[in-house]
């Protein structure tokens, strides 16, 4: 009887002794500029941080009503490129993205530069925000061109 109880406490004592591993979950995305891998012919896709990038930037290039089912979701940002280069236009644009970044749960925005080129009929938007589940900060950088 004393050996039966012996080997259930050692199993307790497994189970107690158990570590703790907490895995990194692996983000998967379509690299949107539809490039094929040169060995498989296949799309090729981004991975963990270019995939957070890539969403970044494809909810800040989206605007009202291109997707379907959530018809609010985007900066709606082509709009403002045709308003006055002024502090008031940027001050705008820095709004919509603040708000439509707010969907991306992953991330947390730290930082938004914009700068008026003027020259070129285009606003450079900077972001620097963390990855929430590997503390690591990123900089994505979108060039808004007004074309007519």
């Amino acid at each position: 009887m004393e050996h039966n109880t012996g080997s259930n406490q050692n199993k307790s004592d497994k189970r107690n002794s158990a570590s703790i591993v907490s895995r990194k979950k692996g983000y998967r995305d379509l690299d949107l500029s539809l490039k094929r891998h040169p060995l498989t012919g296949k799309i090729n896709t981004l991975k963990d941080d270019a995939a957070v990038k890539n969403a970044v930037k494809n909810l800040v290039l989206t605007n009202f009503f291109e997707r379907p089912f959530q018809p609010s979701l985007g900066a709606n940002l082509r709009g403002l490129l045709f308003e006055p280069a002024d502090g008031v236009t940027r001050l705008a644009i820095k709004d919509n993205i603040e708000s439509v970044v707010k969907a991306e749960p992953r991330i947390k925005l730290l930082a938004i530069s914009i700068t008026d080129l003027s020259d070129k009929n285009a606003y450079r938007v900077t972001m620097s925000y963390r990855i929430r589940e590997s503390n690591k900060v990123e900089d994505v950088e979108i060039v808004l061109r007004r074309l007519r």
